[in-house]
């Protein structure tokens, strides 16, 4: 059960304890409460020794769910600063120590789903894969990969396929994606480099992210010229 109370130096916080059983409790010098207690840290976990196993797992639960959910919270974040405060925002950002090419990249997922488009049961990736399509096809494969329980790579794979007009067979194993042929770009290692922290930083596979900034990129243009 999640409690986000911190300690009197604000330094720590329970992520995950265990419910406490039902009937009268003694106090004892062993309180098996603290056996089954995570804190949270700002740099790391403490876990209790003897930690039981189902425990363990439900505190990786906690911490992927509260790690998907960063993403959104901080997506939304920099959209209501570039709304709301548009010429301090930036200075915002640096003051409490982030970076705005991550917080851009979350902000353009964000910005493509409505609050009530988005969807609990898949991941923030799961929705990043489909940000750069129409809404309606977003929504379509977000029913698939929601209602086939897909992982991140099958979801790719599946739009993958359906655009090269292959058959979909997800029980075989992962194979390399087949790239169409096209011309080369000559880019500088540094630039590369770079982009490759970013993705990193977005939590988006590398080749999604490249394909997502030059879509907007493009948008961004076509919107200027149309006006």
């Amino acid at each position: 059960m999640p409690n986000r109370t911190s300690d009197h130096q604000g330094t720590k916080s329970v992520l995950f304890r265990r419910p406490p059983q039902p009937g009268p409790r003694r106090p004892v010098p062993d309180d098996p409460t603290a056996r089954s207690q995570v804190l949270t840290t700002k740099v790391g976990l403490q876990i209790p020794a003897g930690l039981a196993f189902e425990d363990w797992e439900r505190a990786g639960h906690q911490l992927s769910g509260l790690v998907n959910s960063s993403l959104w919270w901080l997506g939304d974040w920099l959209i209501y600063g570039k709304e709301n405060y548009t010429d301090r925002y930036e200075r915002g950002i640096r003051a409490v120590g982030l970076q705005y090419q991550t917080l851009r990249n979350y902000a353009w997922v964000s910005g493509r789903f409505d609050l009530h488009r988005r969807r609990p049961a898949l991941s923030f990736q799961h929705h990043a894969e489909v940000a750069s399509l129409p809404v309606q096809e977003q929504d379509s494969w977000l029913d698939r990969a929601e209602k086939m329980k897909w992982t991140t790579k099958q979801l790719r794979k599946a739009i993958r396929v359906a655009r090269d007009g292959e058959a979909l067979d997800l029980t075989k194993p992962e194979q390399p994606e087949r790239t169409e042929e096209t011309r080369r770009l000559a880019v500088p290692g540094s630039h590369l480099q770079r982009w490759h922290r970013a993705a990193t930083q977005s939590g988006i596979d590398f080749q999604q992210w490249v394909l997502a900034t030059l879509d907007r990129a493009a948008e961004r243009v076509l919107e200027e010229v149309e006006d």
